[in-house]
């Protein structure tokens, strides 16, 4: 297993590295000129003063010696300079980070529980009505748009019930600690995280449902049923472990997904995630702070999919791993 680790370590920088190249690239193609901006906001646009910015962050030295720098800079964990924010990328990051992972982590869970509850309910009783009404759940909340969710959500359990906080991260001037500090944290976190977690708690609903149906037909579970094991142990010990890996397939490629995700509801409930931060250093051309967003998250997800591969030989021991 440590050789196994070990190859998709090493490859798993190799293709960090192709992405960082590839989203500079892709950066520096976009419209506007972050010296412009500034020169703007700061209302003096002459040549002069554009030009001043330009040489103070770097932007008139050529692409790609432009790029050699950034390149060596991430080698050595430097993600560089933000010019709007005035301070480094990593400290920016590092202080956003913990949010971002606390919600996607949580959403994963909720999505990733109910739907395996709700998927094994339904295929166990498929074909009558409490298998109609999940499925007519999940589908629900799978073509309603996150933001329409987290909009209504809002409107219901913060407006009309006001059950819950509606926006941000923690009561703010509540100076609480401790447990106290948790359980606010916590009450903010609901919304946003069931918001993010029932959109993909629909397709690993659907996902169990289909996989468990198909290993029922199989040979093993005729064999079980022969045998004269319990319904229960028949559906646990086989039938569901066996129908597993195609959903926990699925939740490895919505590791990626759930950061895209998360921008959309970090701005709907300002949660201070990395999410909301990309999308301001979007709008403000803070090219340095955009990439340094664009890798933590790239390796996130090289992260979680190497940790999937490992989740495959704890689902079913029979897997090898193989580079």
């Amino acid at each position: 297993m440590l050789s196994f680790v070990a190859q998709r370590v090493v490859k798993g920088v190799i293709v960090l590295l192709a992405i960082v190249v590839l989203n500079f690239f892709l950066i520096r193609l976009a419209p506007g000129d972050p010296a412009i901006v500034m020169a703007g906001e700061a209302g003096a646009s002459d040549q002069i003063f554009v030009k001043q910015l330009r040489e103070k962050f770097g932007l008139d030295k050529p692409l790609p010696e432009q790029l050699f720098i950034y390149v060596k800079g991430v080698a050595t964990l430097d993600l560089g300079f933000s010019f709007r924010q005035q301070a480094p990328v990593a400290k920016l990051i590092g202080e956003r980070l913990p949010a971002t992972l606390l919600l996607t982590l949580t959403a994963f869970a909720i999505s990733l529980t109910l739907g395996i509850l709700f998927g094994t309910f339904a295929a166990r009783f498929a074909g009558t009505f409490l298998d109609t009404g999940i499925t007519v759940f999940a589908l629900i909340f799978y073509a309603m748009p996150i933001f329409w969710v987290a909009l209504m959500g809002i409107l219901l359990f913060s407006v009309t019930f006001e059950w819950l906080p509606s926006f941000g991260y923690e009561t703010v001037g509540a100076n609480v600690t401790g447990l106290a500090h948790a359980v606010d944290v916590a009450k903010h976190l609901i919304m946003p995280a069931m918001t993010l977690g029932l959109f993909f708690m629909a397709t690993y609903t659907r996902m169990t449902r289909a996989s468990m149906l198909e290993v029922k037909r199989l040979d093993f579970v005729k064999t079980a049923r022969a045998k004269g094991l319990s319904d229960a142990v028949i559906q646990r010990r086989h039938v569901l472990r066996n129908a597993l890996l195609p959903v926990v397939t699925l939740a490895g490629v919505h590791s990626g997904t759930l950061i895209g995700g998360a921008v959309i509801t970090e701005t709907v409930f300002a949660w201070p995630g990395i999410g909301r931060l990309m999308y301001d250093a979007l709008l403000q051309r803070d090219y340095n702070l955009l990439l340094g967003v664009f890798v933590i998250c790239s390796a996130m997800v090289l992260i979680f999919n190497l940790i999937t591969d490992l989740v495959y030989r704890l689902v079913d021991p029979r897997i090898e791993f193989a580079s």
